[in-house]
């Protein structure tokens, strides 16, 4: 009887619960693709820090003498797996008012898996100890990077004027010679700001050209340049060739490898007191006894600061050796270094191909 009571006196207000149940079955279609948008971002997020922290560390332990390790993330795959359920009860008493109810539970279970590679063997020879290509530091000229940057980063020697090359390993003992150098890459990026000078390739591609723009060649930076480089000063273009060499009508250059540039740029790590007290760094001395301070070779490209406490606003951090190594949220230009290498990095593989993977991660939650 009271089964028939229900389905006669009250088969509308079930049919109500019926169809809010299959609505929120229906709305479970939804969650799917705002799952994969979030997942999505988030994977972006941490690939992208992570890949920053590694290349700091890196470099943090090159001025420490330690060795330095790559692990690329060869893969990610996520599965999800949906759950969803609807509960309607209901309370009908004679002597009291129906109660209808619609319970709901609604839940998804992501299980992604991640593929990490080691860098070694000859893939890490020829992405790391290969000298640039020179054709690289074209393609990156005409991305937008500033030349002296690309020059103070990568070249190592032009026309014989060296650029700190005792920096392109560990650190040294004596102080590096780099002041000519670095007037040089000045005057260079003083000439590209005016548009009087371009790096491009020669009518037959297979060789870059600096090509001064007529009638600008006589400006006095043009001509400190010229002279700088030993230089003929009524050339307009002049073949830029990897390589030692010495011509009045050539730009020989001697580029890094992408690890020579790291351990270049690994001296503009800050060290304390506490590691060089500790004698756990290389401390270069100049010839008249007194300590070095690499921030005059490095100075307007690149800085890493250390900090015994967290960093409050930093643009990537990594905590080693007891410290805080981290590049300032706030310095453009490190950060447009660091950027510069990545670049390089990424270049320099050559979008390599895992054959097997070394390890394999399944997260469970």
């Amino acid at each position: 009887m009271l089964v028939q009571h229900f389905i006669q006196n009250h088969s509308l207000r079930g049919t109500s619960v019926i169809l809010l149940a299959l609505t929120v079955l229906v709305g479970c279609s939804h969650i799917g693709p705002n799952a994969v948008r979030k997942s999505r971002t988030d994977y972006n997020i941490a690939i992208e820090q992570t890949n920053n922290e590694q290349l700091l560390l890196n470099l943090v332990r090159l001025r420490y003498r330690d060795t330095p390790f790559f692990m690329e993330t060869a893969s990610i795959s996520t599965s999800f797996a949906f759950q969803a359920g609807v509960g309607v009860s209901a309370s009908i008493l004679p002597t009291a008012a129906d109660k209808y109810g619609v319970s709901q539970e609604l839940s998804y279970i992501e299980k992604p898996t991640i593929t990490y590679t080691p860098l070694h063997g000859e893939k890490f020879v020829k992405q790391v100890l290969t000298p640039i290509d020179p054709q690289i530091l074209l393609l990156l000229y005409h991305s937008g990077w500033s030349i002296d940057r690309l020059m103070r980063v990568t070249v190592q020697n032009i026309n014989g004027i060296p650029n700190a090359p005792t920096a392109s390993g560990p650190t040294p003992d004596k102080a590096p010679y780099y002041e000519r150098f670095n007037n040089v890459s000045a005057l260079i990026r003083r000439l590209q700001q005016s548009r009087s000078v371009i790096l491009a390739s020669s009518d037959e591609g297979n060789e870059i050209i600096l090509k001064f723009v007529p009638d600008r060649h006589k400006s006095s930076d043009a001509q400190a340049f010229l002279q700088a480089l030993n230089l003929d000063r009524d050339t307009l273009q002049f073949p830029v060739v990897a390589g030692v060499g010495k011509s009045n009508k050539r730009i020989f250059i001697v580029t890094r490898s992408l690890m020579a540039s790291m351990f270049y740029l690994s001296q503009a790590v800050e060290i304390s007191r506490r590691d060089r007290d500790a004698g756990i760094v290389t401390v270069t001395r100049q010839e008249s006894g007194e300590v070095f301070n690499w921030q005059d070779v490095t100075r307007n490209l690149f800085l890493i600061h250390t900090s015994s406490s967290r960093p409050t606003s930093p643009y990537v951090a990594v905590y080693y050796r007891g410290a805080w190594f981290y590049i300032d949220d706030s310095d453009l230009t490190s950060k447009s270094t660091f950027s510069l290498l990545k670049q390089l990095l990424a270049l320099q593989s050559g979008g390599p191909k895992y054959n097997t993977p070394v390890l394999t991660i399944p997260l469970v939650p």
